[in-house]
Order: structure tokens, then sequence, then C-alpha cells
């Protein structure tokens, strides 16, 4: 009996295809040909949801071009030239043996070559793997589509999505909305982004964030090599590591090296303390815990309820490694500071914040209210983010500009000045001090000119006006009234007055001419600070 039916259902499914090759013309050339049944255990025609049908069961096989289709049980619709196939139970797509379809359910159009999959779907080829709730397929641009969330798993990477589209001919994933990859370095999030599975490359549009053991990466354009771990990104991008924060319009940075370039509205930002740089071109070595910004470089950071800026033509930052070292900033050529009350130049600065030590070196001059302080170095020591002491070796020199435009001086070998809410209070002259000091009645009228040679001598402040000066041994000093005074007299050796150099907030912030350019490509060994390190000033008297 069984082998009656079998053989019945043969000579039945050569009758059918008998007939239908009949009816079908034969495609041209470029054309898809009518989907061909290759083979069925049982063949029963009748009526399916009001739509006359071929049903066939059993290891049903059909073919179209380069595509099989596979399937328990499928469904041949008349009223579609026979063209429309219905799929249930282990259904496999296979075109041209690179790419394979599974699921429970499909419906096949061979009109259009399209195909759509439902019920744990798995599409495979052989670089990647897809498994999703349902899928769309079409066999002519070899292009899948899903809408209910997909997961890829290729050998390095696994992807996830709510909404994307796979293009096998470009190998070109494309994803939207809840974007997830997770990498052996990375993890990353984004609402849209394309992965090519040659080049294992993703390309993402819109805010992205990438998530590693060393650090942060956050843009709104740009690219990722899952392979050489480098990035390419552009609008809003930065790099968040445990030290720095260093962000731009354009940057790049390599995992493997640790080396980051910024360019254009550069941010560097230090974590451990209130302290931001902003420039046009920055570069981050993530191993040595170093970071450098060029092109009109401006330091922020807050002390007192006040923003101290810092300008130069060249900001170095670096991070220790080790409990021994200290966090330092330097700022070389062409430095200029601005505060409140306080602003300064020099040829180079160096910051510990460590120890909470400002040096200036080389002609550093500074500004306070009326008074203007010159040495060779000078060495600003803060205290709970407030200059708390001033250090002023060899040369040092003191103006004060009174009232009626007079110029209070003194000079000494070194001096000490101290500090209370941020305002000089005292000013302590060691060695080789001399003073020249206006007497004023009620601020209108000058009485005459005290002048003293004293080595040691103190000076107090009061609202940043030279108030007194005393004597810690008997001085060489005379008064002389208003009438004797000659001009020679008002002055001592190396009075300047330099209040055409003191910097404005516009100066210090704004951008100046960008004195030259790096070079766009990071060298073998990066810059280091032991020139600015060389200029450090001497250690701190005691």
């Amino acid at each position: 009996m069984n082998s009656t039916k079998i053989l019945f259902s043969l000579v039945f499914t050569l009758m059918s295809l008998t007939v239908l090759g009949q009816q079908r013309p034969q495609p041209q050339q470029g054309q898809a040909e009518k989907v061909q049944l290759q083979g069925a255990e049982d063949l029963i025609g009748g009526t399916f949801n009001g739509r006359e049908i071929v049903k066939l069961i059993g290891s049903v096989v059909f073919k179209q071009n380069d595509t099989f289709l596979y399937a328990d049980s499928v469904y041949q619709y008349r009223d579609s030239d026979m063209n429309m196939l219905e799929a249930f139970g282990n259904v496999r797509i296979n075109q041209a043996d690179s790419v394979t379809i599974t699921g429970n359910h499909a419906i096949y159009d061979g009109s259009k070559r399209t195909a759509k999959m439902t019920g744990n779907v798995v599409m495979r080829d052989p670089r990647m793997t897809l498994t999703t709730p349902s899928l769309d397929y079409d066999m002519t641009t070899k292009t899948a589509v899903y809408t209910e969330g997909g997961v890829i798993v290729d050998p390095e990477n696994r992807l996830e999505s709510r909404r994307g589209s796979y293009d096998l001919n470009n190998k070109l994933y494309t994803f939207q909305q809840n974007v997830k990859v997770t990498t052996r370095d990375y993890n990353i999030t984004s609402e849209n982004m394309k992965y090519n599975t040659l080049s294992k490359v993703v390309y993402f549009q819109g805010p992205t964030v990438i998530k590693g053991q060393q650090g942060d990466l956050y843009a709104e354009e740009g690219t990722y090599n899952t392979i050489t771990k480098i990035s390419n990104f552009g609008r809003n991008a930065y790099i968040l590591t445990p030290e720095y924060r260093l962000g731009g319009d354009k940057l790049f940075y390599d995992q493997n090296t640790g080396y980051g370039y910024a360019e254009r509205n550069v941010t560097l930002k230090s974590l451990k303390d209130d302290v931001t740089i902003y420039g046009q071109t920055g570069r981050y070595w993530r191993n040595r815990g170093e970071a450098k910004v060029y092109g009109n470089p401006v330091m922020e950071t807050i002390l007192e309820q006040d923003t101290l800026y810092i300008s130069a033509d060249t900001l170095y930052s670096r991070e220790p490694k080790d409990a021994k070292a200290t966090s330092m900033i330097f700022a070389y050529p062409n430095v200029k500071i601005f505060k409140s009350d306080l602003q300064g130049k020099a040829d180079s600065l160096s910051y510990n914040r460590t120890d909470s030590l400002m040096h200036l070196n080389i002609k550093p001059v500074l500004w306070s209210d009326n008074s203007q302080l010159v040495s060779d170095t000078i060495h600003i020591e803060l205290r709970n983010k407030t200059i708390d002491r001033m250090y002023m070796y060899s040369s040092a020199f003191i103006t004060s500009e009174d009232t009626l435009k007079n110029y209070n001086q003194v000079k000494g070998r070194d001096m000490t000045a101290y500090f209370q809410d941020g305002r000089i209070r005292r000013v302590n002259v060691n060695g080789n001090g001399e003073s020249l000091y206006y007497a004023l009645q009620g601020d209108t009228v000058m009485t005459g000119m005290n002048k003293a040679i004293c080595s040691d001598m103190v000076l107090k402040f009061d609202e940043n006006k030279l108030k007194t000066i005393s004597f810690l041994v008997q001085p060489d000093a005379s008064f002389v009234p208003p009438h004797e005074l000659k001009e020679e007299e008002k002055k001592l050796t190396g009075f300047t007055w330099m209040s055409e150099l003191r910097p404005t907030k516009q100066e210090v912030t704004s951008k100046r001419a960008v004195v030259a350019k790096p070079p766009a490509k990071p060298k073998q060994q990066a810059p280091t600070a032991q020139a600015a390190e060389k200029k450090k000033a001497p250690k701190k008297k005691k």
C-alpha cells in the first residue's frame, strides 16, 4: 500500500511538472526563472484561505536561478502563476552556496525574488551569523532587512539593534535604534551605525559611546576599526580616561599605542582638579600620562572663587605614573596670566598641581592692582586654591603707583610676599634692600620722598597700596622735600614701569597668531618637558 502511494505521488508530481513546463515561457536572458519543484514526498491539490493551491508535503525542494528553498511542506498558489510559495517547518533558503537562511515559516515571491522569513530566523554567510524573529530578503539585490531586533555574531564582535539591514554584495550592515557592539576591548552604543564584515570597520552617525578598559570615547560621526583599534571621530568627539578628557571637532585615537590627536575647538580637561585647556590642536599619550595643546592654547582653573587664565604658545600637562611623581602643567613660550586681581607675563611657567606651586621663569612680571613685581624668577605658593605666598628670587623689584602717579619703589636680592584673601599684605626684603617712598598728605599732596638703603626691610600694604616700610637694621636714610627733588632721584637703578605689557582678559583668552603648526602625524618620541624643567627656579629658600 505504501509503495503504491509513493509511486502515485511520483507520477502525479511528474505530470504536474510537465504541465507547468508546457505553460511557462522560457525566461529571457537576464530574467529570473520560474520557481521549479525539485522534489517532494506527496502532492495534494486543494483550497487554502479561499485560494487554489498545490500542497507539497515531505522534504520539499524548490529551485529558482541560484536559489534553493527547502521545507517540510509548501503551498504553491495557482493564482500567482505558480510563482508564490508559502513554506512551513524547517524552512531553509540557500543562495549560491554563499548565504543560508533558516526559519519556521517563509513566504517566497518568485516574481519579485523576495522572501519573508519568520520564526527563529537565522541567516549565515562565511563571515557572520544573524539571529532575528523575522527577516525580509531580496535575492536580486542580496539585501536582508529586519525590524524586530537582531543579533549578529562574527569571530571578533557581537552586534545588536532594533532595526537593521545587510548588503551581502558589500558585506555592509546598517543598524538603527538601540545599537550595541561588543568587542574584546570595547562596548559601543549608538542609534545609527554601519558595520563592514570584511574590513571590520564600524561607521556611525549620531551620538555614539565607545567604552573600554583604558578609557571611553564619544563622537557624533566617525569610524572605529575593531581589528586595528583605531578611531577617527568627528563632531563633539572626546577621549575620556581616568586622568583626562580630550575633545575636539576631529579626533584620532589609537588604542594600541594610547596616542590621541584632536583638531579644532580642542579641550583638554584634567579630571583630578578643575583645570581645562582650550586650543586648536591637542595630542595625548595615555601610556606616558602626557598631553599637549597648541594653537592659541588657554588654561582655565578656579582659584579662590575666581578664574585664573594662562595662555602660551604651548601648554603641556603631565600626570604622575607613580606616587612619587608630581602632576605638572608647563606653559612656554610667551606666557600670559590673567586673574581679576593678578596679571602677569613670562617666557615660561610650570605649575606643580600636586604641591600647589607655580614657577614663572625668564623675565617674569606680575601686576596686582597698583603694584608691579619683577625678578629673575617668581614662585607662587597656593593654599586651598588661594595665593598664599610669593617668592621673588634675584634682582627683585616692587613698584607701586600712588594716587599722584608717583612710583614707590623697593628693590633687593630676594623678596617674599604674603597674601590674604588674594591681596598683598606684607613683603619681606632679604638682602641689598633699597627703597624710594613718596610721602603724601591726604593722598593729594606730596610732602617729600623717603629714600633708604637697608639690607632687610618689611613692606606693609593696605587695600593693595604701600602704606609703611620698616627697616630691620639701621638704614642709610634721607628725606628729600619736593623742591629739592631732582628727576634722576625719582628712580632706583633697574626701574621700569611696564603697564603697557599688562595683559587684559581679552588678550589672554582671545585667539592669537599661531607661531607654528605641529606635524599632523605623531613622531616616534613625543616632545618632553625637559627643556621646560631646566628652566625651573631654584628651590624655595627656608
